[in-house]
């Protein structure tokens, strides 16, 4: 597979670039830095982009992963039922001994021993109430737009960013949904999607400051968010192929817990790999580790 040249302000936002292009992870891919990227004297004068050069890394066991599941699944389909023989239960005479009578409350050892034990069932756990319909009212809804608006706009006026700013609240949801759009958002992106992740949650903060009712907010931009859930999904079912064939744990790269739940989801139904957590914050990652049949 050929190089592909990417260029951005900075080497980590073209390697960024690079994973949303190659629906990948940084850790597959294979890159080459031509040219640190340079701000210039005030930010522009005799700036300097970042180039790399990046393919996708060859990765042999991927290839023979895929090839011995097709052929197991072919032998599968392909293999006949057979039918096991049943062998005729052989009836076995129990002696049977007269009764003697007992007085009334006492148990001999006999009946207790063939009394049947019923397995006593578990207690089933309430299921957690789901969350009360919020109504808001449009001046509630403006303030929360006008809030997010000013503390976005101060934020890019400080970083001499222009951005365009689109809102939508959706009612079902209870979500303040919002869009950037402008030249180059790969900067807002940041390296997999952190910058967005600190906008996101900075903003939420100053929406539900005057809010009685917590609000979610939702920050995207170039659909970055959906991209990068298929990328992880893709991700997820190449890594569950390679624990099935090696019968080794894999550890993922640290991922934040939105991330981490597009992980446990896309394995959730996996019968042969399962999935857990481990590690603190900023640092904790998902495991995806081999259970069988």
């Amino acid at each position: 597979m050929e190089f592909k040249e990417i260029t951005a302000k900075t080497v980590d936002e073209a390697i960024t670039k690079a994973c949303l292009e190659f629906e990948t992870s940084s850790d597959n891919l294979e890159i080459q830095v031509v040219q640190e990227g340079t701000s210039g004297f005030l930010g522009f004068i005799g700036s300097k982009p970042a180039v790399i050069k990046v393919r996708k890394k060859v990765q042999e066991e991927e290839f023979d992963i895929l090839k011995e599941l097709a052929k197991e699944e072919k032998k599968e389909k392909k293999a006949p039922v057979k039918e096991e023989k049943k062998e005729p239960k052989k009836e076995i005479k129990k002696e049977t001994k007269p009764v003697k009578e007992q007085k009334k409350g006492t148990v001999t050892k006999t009946q207790t021993e063939n009394k049947e034990v019923k397995p006593v069932a578990k207690e089933a756990q309430p299921k957690p109430e789901p969350r009360k319909p919020v109504v808001r009212t449009e001046e509630q809804v403006q303030q929360m737009k006008q809030d997010a608006e000013k503390f976005l706009t101060g934020v890019f006026g400080a970083m001499e960013l222009p951005v365009e700013i689109t809102m939508n609240y959706d009612k079902t949801a209870d979500c303040l949904e919002i869009d950037f759009a402008g030249e180059d958002m790969g900067i807002l992106i940041g390296k997999r999607g952190q910058t967005l992740d600190s906008l996101q949650y900075l903003t939420s903060l100053v929406v539900n400051k005057e809010q009685q009712d917590y609000v979610r907010v939702k920050v995207d931009t170039e659909n970055y968010r959906s991209r990068r859930k298929d990328t992880l999904e893709n991700l997820a079912k190449n890594i569950a192929f390679k624990v099935r064939k090696t019968r080794k744990p894999v550890v993922l790269e640290p991922m934040n817990p939105y991330e981490r739940r597009i992980i446990h989801s896309a394995l959730q139904g996996n019968k042969y790999v399962e999935t857990y957590s481990e590690g603190n914050e900023p640092y904790r990652h998902v495991v995806v580790v081999y259970k069988g049949k």
